[in-house]
């Protein structure tokens, strides 16, 4: 039978259980857009710029069973794409890049957007095929979904040069696609024996949950209450564990981490660590320290003892494990570790720190915590918080309790400012009976705010409250104690009002703490009538969070007695003399 490429692309995309694709048609690309446009399986949705739409399909994957997919042109058009591209690589989330490529029928060089986009991709995908005829299209992008939902997952590049689109080739057949069964991993018996060891005789236990652990919430909450055990979190596993559980502490557990976490695990002599590399932001810039009893559970055996050496390595994937070394732990009686009163502890220290926040005088601004508790009170628990990069990132993980696995999605290890308009955008596309609502910074909201006119033209009602204080304010903060100026960290004047016109959004401003319920309801009120709304936050940032005090001392202590000197000198200098 003869098809051509771009309806054989169609076929395979539709066969694997794609929804949606974003992304612009362009030279080498419409006649994949016109195939898209003719399924009753896909949505194609424009946006305007590929940033935003590899964005889109990363929150595709986070927040529904359907895998993200962008459909871009090759050279620009990939270029722009790879910040989400690299954003899902780094933070372990499958997406298909579809692109389309320059004829191979010609002979011709230098033609329109000519350039090696395997290798330029290579670096932030799991692998990258280039189809040379019809017959490989289907398959290449059946191999593209299990690699990039197999294992850990990450991005997998499929490029279509265009003249396969355009013209009809000959395929011998149109296989179903058909999941590849693959065996899991060997849980080690003896390696779960030894963590079952190490945990039930350890004084002070605790777990720290990952991206990875959130399929896995129900054996956390047996294990940690079996061994009645502190659990903090990730930044991206937030929602990994319910923060209305009376033995979860919050983000880290170090000096960067809140005091519920901090003071819970003090003492800990093992931890048990789920779907987490230990990377940068978890682990405060590593300044935590990791007992030496560490129990290591990953889907990815390239982590273990990475940064921090594991006592015991199990590779698997975080549901499976826990459910081994659940059963492992039922066999065992419930120790008496010394931790009798943690859940005492915990919800002391939360409330303090709440007092804490609620004593902090914020003037004529908005205080966090009054931001946070009105959000928690119009979000239900399935509802969708979309973080952006920056500041109000840590005050969300401080702030905001999440309580169910999927409430909480944020860029973590590639940490693209930019992420929060386009994913909260994708996120409502997918859950369209759950309230959505982005937080996001003045400073990343610049960066793609013109994707709401995407969110207007697919009426979506989607909440932007966007942080408004004119700076980049998490780095500003950093600057102040080395450098006692903001160099390039303050903004221009934004109209947020003129914004949400361009964008055909509602717009209100939220200007005091006695405002917030009034005006979270009507913004509410407008996004059930399937409208996007723009809420101008004048956010008080004058209090530092917990991570950006923990992390500011542990950077500091790396320098040199002189390089110290030189950086306490330098600031006193400059805010003696102006």
């Amino acid at each position: 039978m003869r098809r051509t490429g771009a309806w054989l692309a169609r076929f395979a995309l539709e066969q694997v259980g794609v929804r949606f694709t974003f992304g612009i048609p362009g030279v080498h690309n419409t006649e994949l857009y016109d195939e898209l446009g003719r399924s009753e399986r896909i949505q194609p949705v424009l946006v305007t710029h590929e940033a935003g739409a590899a964005f889109m399909a990363d929150a595709i994957s986070r927040t529904s069973d359907s895998i993200g997919t962008i459909v871009i042109v090759p050279a620009a058009g990939a270029a722009y794409a790879s910040a989400g591209i690299g954003e899902a690589f780094l933070d372990g989330i499958p997406m298909l890049v579809i692109s389309g490529g320059v004829r191979t029928d010609l002979p011709y060089r230098y033609q329109l957007h000519q350039m090696d986009q395997q290798n330029f991709l290579a670096e932030i995908t799991k692998q990258t095929f280039k189809v040379a005829s019809h017959r490989e299209i289907v398959p290449a992008i059946y191999d593209a979904y299990r690699i990039a939902t197999q294992g850990e997952p990450g991005p997998v590049l499929v490029e279509i040069p265009v003249n396969l689109q355009l013209i009809s080739g000959e395929v011998d057949t149109l296989p179903d696609y058909r999941p590849e069964f693959q065996l899991p991993p060997l849980i080690e018996t003896a390696a779960v024996a030894q963590a079952v060891k190490l945990l039930t005789q350890a004084r002070s236990p605790g777990l720290l949950v990952g991206w990875g652990g959130r399929h896995a919430s129900h054996w956390v909450q047996e294990i940690a209450e079996f061994l009645n055990a502190p659990v903090c979190t990730t930044l991206q596993g937030l929602s990994a564990f319910p923060a209305n559980h009376p033995l979860h502490t919050g983000m880290g557990f170090g000096q960067y981490a809140v005091p519920a976490a901090t003071e819970a695990f003090r003492d800990c002599d093992c931890l048990l660590a789920v779907g987490t590399r230990f990377s940068e932001i978890a682990t405060g810039s590593f300044g935590v320290h990791v007992p030496a009893n560490l129990v290591h559970v990953d889907i990815n055996p390239q982590v273990f003892s990475v940064n921090y050496p594991a006592r015991v390595a199990l590779e698997g994937d975080a549901a499976a494990v826990l459910e081994s070394l659940w059963e492992a732990l039922q066999r065992e009686p419930q120790p008496d570790n010394s931790r009798g009163a943690v859940r005492e502890l915990i919800a002391n220290a939360k409330r303090a720190y709440q007092e804490e926040w609620l004593q902090h005088a914020s003037q004529d601004r908005v205080n966090p915590l009054h931001f946070f508790r009105g959000l928690r009170h119009h979000l239900a628990d399935d509802d969708v918080l979309v973080a952006d990069d920056g500041n109000h990132t840590f005050l969300a993980a401080e702030l905001m309790p999440i309580h169910k696995p999927g409430g909480f999605i944020s860029p973590t290890d590639f940490n693209c400012m930019g992420y929060a308009v386009p994913a909260a955008i994708a996120s409502k596309l997918a859950n369209p009976r759950q309230q959505v609502a982005a937080v996001v910074g003045d400073g990343a909201f610049m960066m793609t705010c013109m994707e709401i006119l995407s969110a207007s033209s697919l009426g979506l009602g989607v909440v932007f409250f966007v942080f408004h204080d004119g700076e980049l304010s998490q780095i500003s903060q950093a600057q102040e104690i080395p450098y006692n100026r903001k160099t390039c960290t303050v903004l221009g004047r934004l109209d947020l009002a003129g914004v949400a016109q361009a964008t055909g959004a509602e717009f209100l401003t939220l200007e005091h703490n006695t405002e917030v319920e009034a005006i979270m309801s009507e913004a509410w009120a407008l996004a059930r009538d399937n409208r996007p709304v723009v809420v101008d936050v004048k956010i008080d940032y004058s209090k530092r969070t917990r991570f950006t005090k923990g992390v500011v001392a542990t950077n500091l202590k790396r320098f040199d007695l002189g390089t110290k000197a030189r950086f306490i000198g330098r600031g006193l200098v400059r805010k003696v003399t102006g």
